[in-house]
């Protein structure tokens, strides 16, 4: 009955059209009534409990991070130097956009800031090279969900804060299975150009390559700050994402001169209204998640689940269709907020290791921003290349089932997650 009443109570506000942060609120007071604990008193209290955390200030900080890499022109290079680089081969574009698209979440951690940046700059080179439209924003809708996997990672962030698992081991954790991501893109794209003839740009020369490097260095160099801080252990995400934001803040007023002051207001005024959207949701969602372990839900939902406890395996198979299937629906930020307090419990229980599970889950619901019906990132390349949602939607399809086979591949075999893991996070 308390599983009913949450569910009930939910997913009917959000088929009436309610934002999901009100939603959960709204299912969080249905759960109050039913148990007999309503107190306005308390709902504020979890409401502010909810926002007040240092590790979240991650957040906002790595949003801005993104706005000023994009229109601060390290996005740009980025793109320059994976032109210089892998342009000239057979279907060079769409490498182009898979590299590119690697080193841009190694800055900016958002999908939805990369497709955006990717889709301006790439998507007009590929449709005029002879590229099919719909395909190549598929191409770039999937290379953008590759950002939450590979850190630093605004999902992670969320995510770990939600379960109580270290966001540095997942950042580590998050390295090699992002390139898998890719790798799979590259595979899938190589495939489906083998037979077409298209010309490919000319070869850059060694001063060109040599040039883009020199040129796209400063940006290059922020992931790597990241990185071995985080790894050395000078900072933590929350000053990582500072640092971030500073670096980039620096980089683009002062080396590349792309920024000046009078442009950095509004960048500034739309990092904060992400940044509050995604805040108030964390904080409607602690009330749910309160109340989720008030009312004894996880331990419901392990009996449920409990002819799959005794097989790691099924259990994250039957996990990852859940994953999936609510993917198609939701966007990836309310899914952490509402599945995680319920599945963590299962997962404990079932002995499987949290920091694997949260990159999984990750991964699931990264790729579920391009699953339509509702596909964020979809809409994004949709409204930057100027194409219907069904060019793109059947553009991305096979990229999708490459991303969603690895995915899977990282169930059967935890290791692929778990190994690299370890190597780079010591």
């Amino acid at each position: 009955m308390t599983i009913t009443i949450f569910l009930g109570s939910l997913l009917g506000a959000m088929a009436l059209g309610m934002p999901i942060a009100f939603a959960l609120l709204l299912s969080g007071v249905a759960l109050m009534y039913h148990l007999d604990l309503f107190d306005a008193q308390i709902l504020a209290q979890n409401v502010i409990n909810g926002a007040d955390s240092f590790t979240l200030l991650a957040v906002p900080f790595f949003m801005l991070a993104g706005e000023i890499m994009n229109h601060g022109g390290l996005s740009k290079r980025i793109v320059h130097l994976a032109m210089a680089l892998v342009g000239h081969v057979r279907g060079g574009l769409g490498y182009v956009a898979i590299v590119a698209a690697c080193m841009l979440a190694a800055l900016s951690g958002s999908a939805v800031a990369d497709a955006a940046a990717l889709g301006s700059l790439l998507l007009p080179m590929m449709v005029a090279a002879g590229h099919d439209k719909g395909r190549s924003g598929g191409l770039i809708a999937c290379a953008g969900c590759i950002a939450p996997v590979i850190p630093p990672s605004i999902g992670f962030v969320i995510f770990g804060v939600a379960a109580n698992v270290s966001i540095s081991k997942l950042f580590m954790a998050g390295i090699f299975p992002g390139l898998m991501l890719g790798g799979a893109l590259w595979f899938t794209w190589w495939w489906l150009m083998r037979r077409e003839q298209l010309t490919p740009p000319p070869r850059k020369t060694r001063a060109e390559v040599k040039a883009a490097l020199k040129e796209s260095a400063w940006a290059m160099m922020l992931p790597v700050i990241i990185l071995v801080g985080l790894r050395m252990g000078v900072f933590t995400p929350t000053e990582a994402a500072v640092v971030a934001a500073v670096y980039a803040l620096f980089v683009a007023t002062v080396i590349y001169r792309e920024l000046s002051i009078k442009d950095l207001y509004p960048i500034f005024v739309t990092a904060a209204r992400t940044s509050a959207i995604v805040m108030f949701l964390v904080a409607a969602a602690m009330v749910s998640a309160w109340l989720i372990t008030v009312a004894d839900l996880p331990s419901k939902v392990i009996e449920l689940v409990q002819p799959f406890m005794d097989s790691p395996t099924l259990l994250m198979i039957a996990i990852m269709l859940l994953v999936m299937a609510v993917g198609t629906a939701m966007d990836m930020t309310p899914t952490i907020l509402i599945l995680t307090p319920v599945l963590m419990p299962v997962i404990k229980a079932a002995g499987i290791d949290p920091v694997y599970f949260g990159v999984l889950f990750i991964i699931n619901n990264a790729i579920g921003l391009v699953t339509p019906p509702v596909g964020t990132v979809l809409n994004v390349v949709a409204g930057v290349g100027r194409l219907t949602m069904d060019q793109v939607t059947k553009g991305a399809l096979p990229f999708v089932a490459a991303q969603f086979s690895v995915m899977f591949l990282m169930v059967l075999f935890p290791w692929l997650v778990t190994v690299p893991a370890r190597w780079f996070g010591g």
